[in-house]
């Protein structure tokens, strides 16, 4: 029987699951947006992949603050043990006060480590 490696696994689960709603979190409302920052972001999208797919928290990376604005999106990249990566989608679906509420879609297919 052939193993898959930890990140294949991973990948093969997230892709099962490819939208994942419910996300949120609280963040500092300044004069303009609420913005939640992308190492926070980055967190609770690997909490929520984690707790969806029963794996072990992927690494996630995401480019910059999440504009708490309807219908604002980021790209962030969940990278698996072996290399390989998967796009994540963050869309905000709403925003109350200082709660900015997201889904999450990941990406069909993963790029292959380089």
């Amino acid at each position: 029987m052939t193993r898959l490696p930890a990140g294949v696994s991973i990948m093969t689960t997230v892709v099962v699951g490819v939208l994942l709603t419910g996300c949120s979190a609280s963040v500092e409302v300044g004069k303009s947006e609420p913005k939640m920052s992308s190492d926070k972001v980055a967190s609770l999208v690997s909490e929520k992949l984690a707790a969806t797919t029963g794996q072990p928290k992927p690494d996630i990376s995401c480019p910059e603050d999440l504009v708490g604005k309807v219908g604002t999106t980021m790209r962030c990249k969940l990278t698996a043990n072996d290399g390989s990566t998967l796009g994540v989608t963050v869309s905000v679906t709403s925003v109350e006060g200082k709660q900015i509420n997201f889904d999450i879609e990941a990406d069909a297919t993963a790029s292959p480590a380089s």
